[in-house]
């Protein structure tokens, strides 16, 4: 089943022909640069900010803070696992490669795994470029409202999230060297962020700040609308429906993804066999601690004679945490985050911040796309895509999958559209997101653990907590894959619709459908591309064109 695994010292191009691939991407990042991809798309300033007001609303600061702790906890074991196969298998397929590589040959399961992995992944990796990039034009039309007055209606929105999908195809075009240097930077400037964040709201805070015991135990519950606070079936957890609290885990969970981009990467990696899993799983463990601090941070801004609404009504309950929700009405789901730095630091100081993280989540929208694009042309490069050959060119003089990156940006803008007449249409995105990529991280772990003495470990690898490990990553996905699919509003209606299921329903069943008619005949999985002498003359074919 496996070639091998690649020794420390190994030469990247070498291994990459064992595993039958030649070296078409220019091998240009280092361990940092690697990392950096991840750490940039995972982006707390993205993730947690644009799903901030969802998070006010479901759950509230309790299940924001302690829930991202919890839902941290398991992803970082999803990280280890997936850690452990990308160091065995350090190409740009990824996941679906590993599904092929460690899965039974017998009846063709290999094929059909590779072949549903990829699809998941797929659809996970266009939902994310979309969620990132639609968060990013809600922040900027809000920033374009405040300052211009430019209207915050859906139809604004949609026309600035094309405009960035837009310059970030051309920035991916542009070629890996650029897109490494950013992402290098952008380490850095979400750590400036989170800084300029926590000094705002905690230590310049120009009002009485909330303490941390009233942060720490309010939980809210406004699932419902036209005000109501509707009662989920099931039991009850601190006054609100346990329901609530767990789809409240979004917030989080969307957060934590992306980071496969460091192997979908690999092929551009320098030592990619240990590079790539430490980008996965530090770019995790880093994002948790310092998303917890950002968290903490947003909900003890909240200010003075402004305190947290109960989801009970209780006393104590007044106006901050209400005047924070009440500024989503005129910009949409930036407004809570924006309302709160303006309160603590005044208009200016506001707008400031602002820019930050704008900044941090155009950064982020690029490398999303870098991943994505990777993804697409690795599934293409092995005929699992309409039109393969087309998406899988190579631009000689950049060496980048030029069609590859415009189908990911394309794709994500169209997912995008039911915006313009479903308010929850982003929480939907960020749950497609959610679902396909962490059943697509998982599958592999998971073989991994039925593969038992077949896998062949790579230079980096868990050891004895290989099998712990990946079984609680399993239970973990398995449970969280099913619970967003679930309604996140009441009353259920073409409003409040999630339409996660029927994304999933349209893909999937016509991959099913084109794989049950078709592809089951003639998709083998991950097909290389020749022998050594072969690989060795694609590659010289490249450097001429180049």
């Amino acid at each position: 089943m496996s070639s091998g695994p690649a020794p420390a010292s190994s030469n990247d191009v070498e291994r990459l022909h064992q595993l039958g691939y030649a070296q078409e991407l220019r091998r240009g990042m280092r361990t940092f640069s690697n990392f950096a991809v991840s750490f940039t798309i995972i982006s707390i300033l993205s993730g947690c900010l644009t799903l901030f007001y969802f998070a006010m609303n479901t759950g509230g600061p309790a299940v924001m803070t302690i829930g991202w702790l919890v839902v941290g906890f398991f992803v970082t074991l999803v990280a280890l696992g997936m850690g452990e196969v990308a160091s065995s298998y350090p190409t740009a397929g990824g996941l679906y490669y590993w599904a092929a590589k460690l899965a039974p040959e017998s009846g063709g399961n290999a094929a059909a795994w590779s072949w549903f992995v990829g699809w998941f992944n797929f659809v996970g990796q266009v939902a994310v470029t979309a969620g990132i990039d639609f968060g990013l034009a809600f922040f900027i039309n809000a920033f374009l409202n405040i300052v211009f007055g430019v209207s915050t209606a859906p139809p604004v929105t949609i026309g600035i999230l094309a405009i960035v999908l837009f310059i970030h195809g051309l920035l991916n075009t542009f070629g890996i060297r650029l897109v490494s240097l950013l992402n290098d930077i952008s380490v850095w400037w979400h750590v400036v962020g989170v800084a300029a964040i926590v000094l705002v709201t905690v230590v310049f805070n120009q009002h009485t700040r909330t303490d941390l015991g009233t942060v720490f135990s309010t939980f809210v519950n406004n699932t419902g609308s036209g005000g109501d606070n509707p009662q989920w079936p099931g039991p009850v957890a601190f006054g609100i429906p346990l329901y609530v609290i767990l789809i409240g885990f979004l917030n989080a969970q969307y957060t934590l993804t992306g980071y496969d981009a460091s192997a979908h990467m690999s092929e551009e990696t320098h030592d990619a066999h240990t590079s790539a899993p430490r980008g996965i799983v530090f770019s995790v463990v880093i994002s948790v601690i310092f998303g917890f601090i950002l968290l903490t941070a947003m909900n003890v801004g909240i200010t003075p004679d402004k305190v947290f609404a109960s989801a009970t009504g209780a006393p104590n309950a007044a106006t901050g945490y209400q005047h924070a929700l009440d500024s989503a009405a005129t910009l949409s789901n930036a407004g809570p985050p924006i309302a709160i730095w303006i309160d603590a630091a005044g208009h200016t100081g506001g707008l400031l911040i602002l820019l930050l993280v704008i900044g941090a989540q155009f950064y982020c929208g690029m490398s999303s796309v870098t991943a994505n694009s990777r993804m697409i042309y690795a599934f293409s490069r092995d005929g699992a895509v309409p039109g393969s050959s087309f998406w899988h060119r190579i631009n000689p003089r950049t060496r980048t999958p030029t069609n590859s990156i415009w189908l990911a940006a394309v794709g994500a803008f169209v997912l995008a559209l039911p915006y313009l007449f479903s308010p929850v249409a982003y929480a939907a995105v960020t749950s497609i997101a959610v679902v396909g990529l962490y059943v697509a991280y998982i599958a592999p772990v998971y073989l991994r653990l039925r593969a038992g003495s077949r896998f062949v470990e790579g230079p980096w690898t868990l050891g004895r907590w290989s099998r712990p490990i990946g079984i609680a990553a399993t239970i973990w996905v398995v449970f969280i894959a099913i619970l967003f699919m679930l309604p996140q509003a009441q009353p259920i209606n073409i409003n409040t619709f999630n339409y996660t299921p029927v994304v999933f329903l349209i893909v999937l069943g016509g991959a099913a459908i084109w794989y049950a008619v078709s592809a089951r005949h003639w998709f083998k999985g991950p097909k290389v591309q020749g022998s050594a002498e072969e690989l060795a003359e694609i590659e010289r074919d490249l450097e001429l064109a180049s």
